[in-house]
């Protein structure tokens, strides 16, 4: 007859590893997310650039739509003004 006994040292050891795990993976989930939410920012600031840099070359609707929708000036004056101070 085979007897055997858990100890407790199995116990907290298991459960340690557990938390840990759990702390890395939210841990790895908010840096991730960081991550993306940068990443975001950086691809509006760029289209914007992009779209001031192409309506001052070819002024047309669809680029005054573009640059309104995304920077959230609604007169072609205030577009103008936006688009002057990020190209320089």
């Amino acid at each position: 007859m085979k007897f055997e006994l858990k100890t407790e040292k199995e116990n907290y050891s298991k459960s340690f590893l557990q938390f840990f795990g759990i702390i890395f993976f939210l841990t790895l989930i908010i840096i991730l997310g960081d991550i993306a939410l940068k990443l975001g920012s950086i691809s509006r600031n760029h289209e914007i650039e992009y779209n001031c840099r192409l309506l001052s070359v070819e002024k047309s609707r669809p680029n005054f739509k573009k640059l309104s929708r995304l920077s959230n000036v609604k007169s072609k004056q205030r577009i103008w003004e936006f688009c002057s101070e990020i190209i320089k």
